[in-house]
């Protein structure tokens, strides 16, 4: 079973910058897409961003041209990164392993426990 641990949450100001890192516990990482997902207080989860097992991406409305996602199948991990951050890009985010291409979290069926990302002055 995929296990998925994500880091690299922190509190930032607005305009700042972070990388999250989602390190999967096997190698096989690369057969899997995995996605990006936040769920801020009070709100459904929504998708951020994923990337196919042939580096195939695809970027929510709020992520594109703010953040990027990349995968280093050597290390077993995926990245967030995440520039330009704004007082709403403030949530839980988690990645998810799954076969589909897709930012329907309900299509995922491996999941981290999420890591805080906070944007404030």
């Amino acid at each position: 079973q995929l296990q998925l641990v994500e880091s690299g949450g922190g509190l930032v100001q607005p305009g700042g910058s972070l990388r999250l890192s989602c390190k999967a516990s096997e190698s096989t990482l690369g057969y899997y897409a995995i996605g990006w997902f936040r769920q801020a207080p009070g709100k459904e989860r929504e998708g951020v961003s994923c990337i196919s097992w042939d580096d195939s991406l695809y970027y929510s409305e709020s992520a594109t041209g703010r953040f990027t996602i990349s995968r280093d199948n050597a290390k077993n991990t995926v990245y967030l990164q995440m520039n330009s951050l704004k007082p709403e890009d403030t949530a839980v985010y988690y990645c998810a392993g799954g076969t589909l291409l897709v930012l329907d979290p309900d299509e995922y069926d491996y999941w981290g426990q999420g890591t805080q990302v906070t944007v404030a002055s």
